[in-house]
């Protein structure tokens, strides 16, 4: 049997994989290995300890890039329905969830306890929110400072420079009908 960090570790080098397909022009590809990402995630979730947040969001990321989301947000939602968003952390995953959901009233809820955890924390609350809103141009704006960050950094968790919080984001985005209209290295076509 894996451990969790085994199955984490696995996780994330099918997040990669997916992320290379994207780059490489395969979305089909990518869809594939983001699923296989999803299943491991949950997987390591249900073997690491209950606050391995990180995980939920791992698979809630994964499963929209593969093109749904539905499943794994009630499964989260029912995860910490007695939790609550006790840090931003949890927060975040409540947020994304309840977003993918069309629990746009939670996810403005969830996004305002995400506040204060770091700075990628704040700005990712500020497109939740602004996508729970309906408010394109306030999602543009936080989406480009994500983005621009993403851009910054000289190391990315799968070892691909992908924009994947962005990218979910922009999925989320494009169902309610505002996706914003962004060009980038990091950005790459879903």
């Amino acid at each position: 049997m894996q451990t969790h960090k085994q199955l984490l570790d696995a996780a994330v080098e099918r997040d990669g994989a997916a992320q290379r397909a994207l780059l490489a022009g395969d979305p089909a590809g990518a869809r594939a290995a983001f699923g296989e990402a999803a299943v491991l995630y949950r997987r390591s979730w249900e073997l690491a300890s209950a606050t391995s947040y990180g995980r939920l969001i791992g698979m809630l990321k994964s499963a929209v890039l593969a093109g749904g989301g539905e499943p794994e947000a009630r499964y989260t939602l029912a995860e910490l329905a007695e939790r609550g968003a006790e840090t931003p952390a949890a927060a975040y995953t409540v947020a994304v969830a309840t977003l993918i959901s069309g629990d746009d009233a939670g996810a403005a809820r969830a996004s305002e306890a995400m506040r204060g955890g770091s700075d990628a924390f704040d700005r990712t609350a500020d497109a939740i929110a602004a996508i729970a809103a309906g408010d394109g141009e306030r999602y543009r704006e936080a989406l480009t400072r994500i983005v621009g960050d993403f851009e910054g950094r000289a190391e990315h968790l799968t070892g691909v420079a992908v924009a994947d919080t962005a990218l979910m984001l922009q999925v989320l985005a494009a169902r309610r009908g505002i996706a914003a209209e962004l060009s980038s290295a990091v950005l790459p076509a879903i």
